[in-house]
């Protein structure tokens, strides 16, 4: 038998970001199974999670869905009234994820957006949005979180054909090389697309053990920029503020931007992560330190 190739799961995931996003955008039933509008709710999960959930919250708020909070569950505050709790996890075994459902079950309705229909989160949340499909072998997330954003997008009202063609594009050859062979990486990112930041700089560090940064992208220049030089690179998602690329350009740094969809520009970042890894003799399939899920002893 053929030992597959370093990286060919994480391939296979992220290339295929387009048909599941597409997949999620029709899945109208378990949308209508989401905090409906109005509600206060909080969104919780961990790592890769808590960025999206980061991402829907703002998303849902600025829309003027309700008041949506995004926490990381081990610190999550959800004794405040909250209608409803949203917890995002591809295992559903995360050991802080099921933590904080057990300890309020009962008394605030918890919601579980699961790759695993088979984890132990399934029959302890309230009501269980599964996306099989999604879920993945790669210890690296790509597919499975950004389905999670392209569903929680679809259900706030958002037409994500321009999002599934511009990722469709992206993807559609390997990214250029200057982006996978950096000395630094620093990303940024305005609203919903701060999640997206923080989340594509912890993808480069998992697969590629690269020296990676994240912040808001108004907060840069109160100190951050101080690292952007020449052989490095600060890459927005989505809309930039006014002068930042002239400010970092003048530093000798590479400033990044594509006019696409923020979660498109995610995809092309998961695809420059995976060659960076590759091309660092890395597997980003079985990350330095790293496993599937965080499963924490008694």
């Amino acid at each position: 038998m053929t030992e597959s190739l370093p990286g060919a799961h994480m391939r296979e995931e992220l290339l295929s970001q387009p048909e599941m996003w597409a997949r999620a955008a029709g899945m109208r039933a378990e949308q209508g199974r989401l905090p409906e509008r109005g509600a206060r709710i909080a969104v919780v999960g961990c790592g890769t999670s808590w960025f999206i959930a980061q991402s829907y919250a703002a998303l849902r708020e600025t829309a003027g869905h309700g008041e949506s909070d995004a926490f990381a569950a081990s610190e999550a505050f959800v004794d405040r009234g909250y209608d409803a709790i949203v917890a995002l996890t591809r295992s559903g075994t995360t050991t802080e994820v099921l933590e904080l459902t057990e300890r309020v079950k009962g008394r605030v309705p918890v919601i579980g957006v699961i790759g695993d229909p088979a984890s132990p989160l399934v029959d302890l949340v309230d009501d269980a949005v599964l996306l099989p499909f999604a879920d993945e072998q790669s210890v690296v997330q790509t597919r499975f979180a950004t389905t999670a954003l392209a569903l929680f997008r679809a259900s706030l009202g958002e037409d994500l054909t321009s999002a599934v063609a511009d990722a469709r594009a992206a993807l559609s050859a390997k990214p250029d090389a200057a982006l996978t062979a950096a000395e630094q990486y620093t990303f940024l990112g305005r609203g919903w697309t701060i999640g997206l930041a923080h989340e594509a700089a912890l993808k480069l560090r998992e697969s590629s053990q690269s020296w990676t940064e994240a912040y808001p992208s108004m907060d840069y220049r109160h100190g951050p920029i101080a690292i952007a030089a020449p052989g490095r690179i600060t890459w927005q998602f989505g809309a930039a503020p006014e002068g930042l690329a002239e400010q970092v350009q003048a530093t000798g740094g590479r400033f990044v931007q594509h006019d696409v969809d923020p979660m498109a520009d995610l995809a092309r970042l998961h695809y420059v992560a995976l060659e960076r890894a590759i091309g660092k003799g890395l597997d980003p399939d079985q990350p330095r330190n790293l496993t599937r899920s965080v499963i924490l002893d008694a």
